[in-house]
């Protein structure tokens, strides 16, 4: 294999973007997604296509080298997002199985079979770059956490949007609204915390600040999330003359797992909470 894609990291890294762009492309073909559950899947390939093919192009520039000044370690940053692409990837291909795969539907089937290929990929990227123990904030314990909080949060505000999508539209109770504030804030402030973790110049700056914003944060998190669920679970699954959906069997589908994301999203921000403890 010549040109960039060349040793067994290009191969894989080409399979990934191709297998990828595939099942994106089917997708195109096969009608606008309107489904919040859809556009998520859309977005993955489209960020499954990209970090390979950004990481492949700066390498062979040799532009890593320059980021060196700016990025701590490049090798932490090149294990960390291909293991957020494994992840994402595999939601993406599981949801898509759930959410829109029958026996009559042909497309569908090959967009999930293209994606299955690419996440089989992306794991084995991601397993062999972690054979390397890449020292650096995403391979970490912390950063691995941070990770999955974001990861977490972008699954509950699907559900949360597909939820109201297929609802009626009169029914938005402002416990639900909020419960999404504060799922959408914890989400932004934890993508922040990861990248200036990820900038050298910011850690020398905000090294001790730093340490301290994310204890707060974390507590305020650790508040919130709870009193979160608990309007989410009150306002959602009161049953009233307003039925958030026409279809009585799948009714509360995306209301579950907005719920166990948070509930899981809650532990997994506890004990960021308690390393956080021991840091300072």
């Amino acid at each position: 294999m010549c040109g960039p894609f060349k040793g067994c990291q290009g191969i894989l890294r080409l399979l990934e973007i191709i297998f990828s762009a595939l099942a994106l492309i089917i997708v195109i073909f096969r009608g606008r997604m309107v489904s919040p559950w859809g556009v998520w899947c859309e977005f993955v390939w489209v960020f499954c296509i990209t970090v390979p093919l950004v990481l492949t192009v700066v390498e062979a520039k040799m532009w890593h080298i320059l980021l060196a000044v700016f990025l701590p370690n490049w090798a932490d940053l090149t294990c960390g997002l291909t293991t957020l692409c494994a992840v994402t990837i595999t939601s993406a291909t599981v949801i898509f199985a759930a959410v829109f795969i029958c026996l009559s539907c042909i497309v569908s089937m090959l967009c999930f079979l293209f994606s299955l290929v690419a996440t089989v990929i992306f794991l084995i990227d991601a397993v062999m770059q972690k054979k390397t123990f890449p020292s650096g904030y995403l391979s970490s314990l912390r950063g691995g956490l941070r990770t999955t909080e974001a990861f977490i949060a972008c699954i509950i505000l699907t559900a949360a949007t597909d939820h109201f999508v297929n609802g009626e539209w009169s029914f938005r109770p402002f416990g639900m609204i909020c419960s999404i504030i504060v799922f959408a804030v914890c989400l932004l402030v934890t993508v922040v915390i990861i990248v200036l973790h990820l900038l050298k110049l910011l850690q020398c700056l905000l090294s001790f600040r730093l340490s301290v914003m994310e204890l707060v944060f974390n507590i305020v998190a650790v508040l919130l999330y709870p009193l979160a669920v608990i309007l989410w679970c009150v306002f959602g699954y009161k049953r009233s003359k307003y039925n958030p959906y026409i279809c009585e069997k799948c009714s509360f589908v995306d209301m579950n797992t907005v719920n166990i994301g948070a509930i899981v999203s809650l532990v997994v921000y506890i004990v960021d909470l308690v390393l956080s403890f021991k840091s300072l």
